[in-house]
C-alpha cells in the first residue's frame, strides 16, 4: 500500500456538501468498506463540510489509505489559518460517533480535521496496482446532482428502515422466546425452591443427629479417659509394691535363693516393670486427652536438649549394627516446652530403635519456611503406606513387626502426637516397607 492521496477535491460551497458526501461514499465503495460503512462515512464527511462551511471556513479533502498501521481509510480537511478549531470542535461530538477517529488538530498555520474507519478484514488487498487502478477511477467520477443525491438517501433511508424492521421483528421474536423461557424457569425455580426446602428440613434433622451423636461421643470419650485416668492410677501403686517386693526376694541382706526362683523372681520384676510402663503411658495419654497437660513456654536450647538425648538414649543403642546419631542441630534455640518437646523426639527415637535392626538411627533439625521441622529417620522394617494414620492409634502396632529390642505398648505413637498437637505443631510419617521410616515433627517458630 501506498500513502499517496487516492483524491482531492475543494470545499467552498453549500453545491460542494454534495459533492464531498458522494465522492465519500464512492472512496468508501472501492476500498472495500461495507455498506454500512460507505453510508456512515458519507454522512460523517457532509454533517462536518456543513460546520465547517456554516462557520465560514473553507477546506482542501484528501482521501487516504495509509501505507502502516490498522488498514484503514483516512479522509483530512484542511483549513488554511489558526484559530479555527475552538469554533469546530464543539460541534462535531455526535458525528464522531460515525467513524472510528474524529480529531481537530490546530497548528501554527492551519486548523485539520481528521477521521478515519477501519477497513473490514475481508477487504481486498490494496496493492500499489490496484490503488492506481481506484485512483484512475476517482479522476473519472462526475458528480451528481442534489436531486441525485437526495434519491440515493431515500434509497439508503429505506432499506435502514427494512432494517430497522427486521431488526424489530427479531426483537419481537426472541422476546416471545425469552418470555416462553422465563416461564419454564419460573417452573423450574419453584420445583427447585421446594425440593431445597425439604432437602434443607433433612439437613437441619442430620445436624441435629449429629449434635446428638457429637454429645454423646464426647460424654463417652471424657468416660474413657477418666476410667483409663482412674485404673492407670489404682494399678500404679500395687505394680509399685510388686517390684519393690522382687526387689526385697534378690537383695543379699534376704535368704538366698535357689536358681530357679531367682529366674522366677526376675521374671516377676520384668513383667511388672512392663506393666507398670504401660500403666505409665495411659495416665500420660488419659492427660494429653482430658486437656489437663497445659504446656509452660519458654526458650528451648536445643544444642542442650539434644545433648541430653544423646546421653539417655545411647544405652538403648547397644547393637553394633545401628550406627545412633543425634546432629548438631541447625536452630539454635525455640520458643517451646522443653518438658514436652524432649518427651516427643524421646519417644520418637525409642520406637525407631526398637525396630531398626541395622543401619541407623538419625535426628536432625532445621528451618522449614515460617516453621521448624525435627526429623527422626531410620533404616527399620517401614511401614506400609496405608498403616501410616492407623499407627497413631491407641494400642494399635503393624502386623507382623517384631520389635528387635524392648517391647512396644502401642502408645508411644498417640501420645507423641497428641503432646505436637499440644505445642501447636503436627506429626506426620513417610515411610516405605523394607527402607524404613521418616516421622517429621513440625513446630512454629514462635508459640
Amino acid at each position: 500500500m501506498t500513502s499517496e492521496p487516492l483524491m482531492r477535491m475543494r470545499l467552498r460551497v453549500e453545491q460542494d456538501i454534495f459533492v464531498v458526501r458522494q465522492l465519500g461514499r464512492e472512496v468508501a465503495r472501492t476500498v472495500g468498506l461495507e455498506s454500512q460503512d460507505q453510508t456512515r462515512v458519507a454522512t460523517a464527511l457532509s454533517e462536518v463540510a456543513r460546520v465547517l462551511l456554516a462557520v465560514g471556513l473553507h477546506a482542501e479533502v484528501t482521501f487516504t489509505v495509509p501505507a502502516i498501521g490498522v488498514p484503514s481509510l483516512l479522509v483530512t480537511m484542511a483549513h488554511p489559518g489558526a484559530g479555527a478549531a475552538v469554533r469546530v470542535a464543539g460541534q462535531l461530538q455526535q458525528i464522531g460517533r460515525l467513524v472510528d477517529t474524529l480529531e481537530v488538530d490546530e497548528g501554527e498555520s492551519e486548523t485539520v480535521v481528521r477521521m478515519s474507519r477501519r477497513l473490514p478484514p475481508g477487504a481486498p488487498l490494496l496493492t500499489p496496482e490496484r490503488m492506481s487502478e481506484i485512483r484512475a477511477g476517482l479522476s473519472q467520477h462526475v458528480p451528481g446532482t442534489p436531486l441525485d443525491e437526495l434519491a440515493v438517501q431515500n434509497q439508503q433511508l429505506i432499506a435502514a428502515l427494512d432494517e430497522v424492521r427486521a431488526q424489530r421483528d427479531d426483537l419481537a421474536r426472541l422476546n416471545a422466546e425469552l418470555e416462553e423461557t422465563n416461564r419454564g424457569v419460573m417452573a423450574l425455580y419453584n420445583q427447585l425452591s421446594q425440593e431445597l426446602e425439604e432437602t434443607n428440613r433433612g439437613v437441619v434433622a442430620l445436624y441435629a443427629e449429629l449434635d446428638e451423636k457429637s454429645a454423646q461421643l464426647r460424654a463417652a470419650s471424657e468416660a474413657k479417659s477418666r476410667f483409663l485416668a482412674n485404673v492407670s492410677h489404682e494399678l500404679r501403686a500395687p505394680v509399685t509394691a510388686i517390684i519393690g517386693l522382687g526387689r526385697l526376694l534378690t537383695d543379699s541382706g534376704s535368704d538366698e535363693l535357689t536358681g530357679e526362683q531367682h529366674r522366677q523372681v526376675d521374671l516377676i520384676r520384668t513383667s511388672a516393670s512392663d506393666l507398670l510402663t504401660l500403666v505409665n503411658g495411659l495416665l500420660d495419654l488419659a492427660k494429653a486427652e482430658a486437656g489437663r497437660i497445659e504446656p509452660h513456654w519458654s526458650e528451648v536450647d536445643l544444642k542442650a536438649m539434644f545433648g541430653q538425648l544423646r546421653g539417655t538414649l545411647r544405652p538403648l543403642a547397644t547393637r553394633p549394627e545401628v550406627d545412633f546419631v543425634v546432629e548438631e542441630p541447625a536452630v539454635p534455640a525455640l520458643r517451646s516446652d522443653e518438658v514436652l518437646l524432649a518427651q516427643v523426639l524421646r519417644n520418637l527415637l525409642t520406637n525407631a530403635l526398637k525396630f531398626t535392626e541395622s543401619g541407623s538411627v538419625r535426628l536432625s533439625v532445621a528451618p522449614a519456611g515460617s516453621d521448624i521441622e525435627f526429623v527422626v529417620a531410620d533404616t527399620g522394617t517401614g511401614i506400609p503406606p496405608e498403616l501410616h494414620e492407623r499407627i497413631f492409634e491407641e494400642f494399635y502396632q503393624v502386623p507382623g513387626s517384631k520389635p528387635v529390642s524392648g517391647k512396644g505398648t502401642g502408645l508411644g505413637l498417640p501420645y507423641a502426637r497428641r503432646l505436637a498437637g499440644i505445642l501447636g505443631g503436627g506429626l506426620r510419617v513417610d515411610s516405605t516397607p523394607g527402607t524404613g521410616s521418616v516421622f517429621t515433627l513440625r513446630l512454629p517458630t514462635a508459640s
